[in-house]
């Protein structure tokens, strides 16, 4: 038997009111939308077409309406895909997404946002929310790889052993 575990998480919508709960991250995408455990325990699954994100929360005390820090400043560390989203409602958000396509949701994206500090941790975005999806690079390939240098005959060695 699998254990079981839920996360916290706010739901953004475009016309209505933020939503707090709980979601179980391997079941809480269903094909007509997002079941969501509200905090006074009614569940409930709200439309995609509805849901801008669904941002996976440390806790509720800091819940703010909308993430800190939208895109990133500089080029972005994390390894991944480095993503830039418009809203249908035209805001911009950048992200970091898996490199890895086994990993993508059929009906949305979910990806690291830029402040790596924030109470954010994840955010989902279903495809019905963005009007605009690019790739802006590839963060840590493996095909842009460093070699590293080779050591010159000439210099000796101090700790190798003979």
């Amino acid at each position: 038997m699998a254990a079981s575990t839920t996360k916290k998480v706010l739901v953004r919508r475009f016309d209505r009111e933020p939503l707090t709960g709980f979601v179980n991250p391997q079941s809480y995408l269903l094909a007509d939308g997002v079941e969501l455990m509200k905090t006074d325990g009614t569940v409930a699954v709200i439309p995609y077409q509805e849901i801008k994100t669904v941002c996976f929360v440390k806790d509720f005390d800091t819940v703010e309406a909308s993430p800190e820090r939208l895109v990133f400043h500089t080029r972005p560390k994390m390894d991944g895909l480095w993503v830039r989203m418009r809203f249908r409602d035209g805001e911009i958000m950048d992200g970091i997404l898996s490199n890895n396509l086994l990993q993508l949701e059929p009906y949305g994206f979910t990806f690291i946002p830029p402040e790596p500090y924030s109470n954010n941790q994840k955010i989902f975005s279903p495809r019905q929310a963005l009007s605009e999806f690019h790739v802006l690079g590839v963060v840590g390939s493996p095909l842009t790889r460093r070699r590293r240098k080779e050591v010159p005959k000439e210099q000796i060695g101090l700790f190798e052993q003979e």
